[in-house]
């Protein structure tokens, strides 16, 4: 019974260092309207395979992250804003490398209608 209970641990162990750590704040330069680079502070945090947490990076101020998924070391989330009465939803989707998430973010709706998919890189901030 105690091997069992010792293998059991050690296998939950090690399903756990497996699991991407993103819980923390994260930020990335993004290329926004007219070319110009704006700042994106993502504040997430990682609850097993559930990811919750904001994003900031407009005037809009932070929005919640919803449908906030990781698995392994992908993680994926949607960021749903209002602005003059238009909806405007980004689908976020990354994958941990150490202290850099790989994102690719589409963009719908609102007044540009649908733009096409952006790469960047956010970084653990110190």
């Amino acid at each position: 019974m105690k091997l069992a209970r010792l293998i059991l641990a050690a296998g939950l162990a090690t399903f756990c260092m497996w699991a991407a750590d993103v819980t923390g704040k994260w930020t990335a330069e993004m290329q926004g309207q007219g070319g110009n680079t704006r700042t994106v502070t993502m504040n997430l945090k990682a609850e097993g395979s559930k990811l919750t947490g904001t994003v900031n990076g407009g005037r809009g101020g932070d929005a919640e992250i919803t449908d906030g998924k990781i698995d392994g070391n992908d993680l994926s989330f949607s960021v749903v804003r209002e602005f003059n009465g238009n909806k405007m939803s980004s689908t976020y989707k990354g994958k941990l490398d150490g202290e850099v998430i790989h994102f690719n973010m589409k963009m719908e709706g609102g007044p540009m209608g649908n733009m096409p998919d952006r790469q960047f890189d956010a970084k653990k901030a110190s």
